[in-house]
């Protein structure tokens, strides 16, 4: 997500009045947005990393709906208590399209696939997702499909299919965590390029609002199931539901928009691939677990196709 918010800084003191007026620059925080970047970083890989501990003891459907209720509760505290604008009726399909399918079904099959694969390896998978928004724009919003998109969607599957192999080998993992995290993957998608409709008219933090309400929604039917597991729900537990609709889900968006907004967009972009390798260095000191080595040649792979599809051909002289 993406915000407009910048930060003002107190001015120089006032010039005498015989003193030709001048504008003196405040100075540069150059440092702040590359911290915001970290945070970000840090704390989405950390999110890999709980929804993995928190597997064996909360169910996919009750974790998700915790943490979307915690995320919309800590976004309305930024909001400052004020309910953000209700979408208008043209807006209304591409919110529930989005929060459905990006807060709500991403949560659920993110959430089943941890149980079954580490959280280093879901995470290497999702990096995949910005593949399947190039795919998807080409089928839904008629773009044009390129040559570098084609070669970079081999690639990247071809490194989901290494991935696979390796996971169904080791001792952390099955092919049906695999397509779990590939079906996560591609409901981002689809968050993504609801997003950049809608971001036209709608202000990025109220639209995250939006879409955690309906990803809410999407995951009512597990209230009852909620309800017995949190009444019976250790501290720990408890903790850290709340660290993952707080800090990964609300705090991070906005981190990520205050650097998006202060710098080069398509940079910082780019480190969004240290993730996985985040999550899984996470993973090895909380956890005691690695993702299978093949595992790390298919996530470079995944990596390497990304890069390809982003790829502009060269205009033609």
């Amino acid at each position: 997500m993406t915000t407009t918010d910048t930060p003002t800084g107190a001015g120089p003191a006032p010039e005498p009045a015989a003193t030709p007026s001048r504008t003196i620059a405040p100075p540069s925080r150059t440092w702040l947005p590359l911290a915001a970047v970290a945070l970000t970083l840090v704390l989405w890989a950390s999110a890999f990393v709980g929804i993995r501990h928190l597997g064996e003891t909360v169910p996919p459907g009750t974790l998700s709906l915790a943490r979307l209720l915690v995320m919309a509760a800590a976004l309305l505290a930024l909001l400052k208590g004020r309910l953000p604008r209700v979408p208008s009726r043209r807006e209304w399909p591409l919110v529930l399209a989005g929060g459905a399918s990006w807060f709500g079904v991403y949560n659920l099959a993110l959430n089943e696939s941890e149980r079954r694969i580490d959280a280093g390896t879901a995470a290497l998978i999702i990096q995949i997702g910005p593949i399947l928004v190039g795919l998807l724009a080409t089928i839904l919003l008629g773009e044009r499909m390129t040559r570098w998109l084609l070669i970079g969607m081999a690639v990247g599957f071809a490194g989901v299919a290494v991935i696979g192999t390796g996971s169904s080998q080791g001792e952390n993992g099955d092919l049906v965590g695999v397509l779990l995290s590939v079906v996560a993957a591609l409901t981002f998608a689809i968050g993504v390029l609801t997003q950049k409709k809608l971001l036209a008219t709608m202000r990025p933090l109220e639209l995250t609002f939006w879409y955690a309400v309906v990803g809410t929604v999407v995951c009512l039917p597990w209230a009852g199931e909620a309800y017995d597991v949190l009444g019976e729900a250790s501290y720990d537990t408890l903790g850290w539901i709340l660290y993952l609709g707080v800090l990964p889900s609300a705090v991070a968006f906005v981190a990520w928009a205050y650097a998006l907004s202060h710098a080069d967009a398509g940079k910082f972009a780019q480190s969004t691939f240290l993730v996985p390798f985040i999550a899984s260095l996470m993973a090895w000191l909380l956890l005691d677990e690695v993702p299978p080595p093949l595992a790390f040649v298919g996530g470079v792979m995944c990596i390497a196709g990304v890069l390809l599809a982003r790829r502009t051909p060269r205009p033609v002289s």
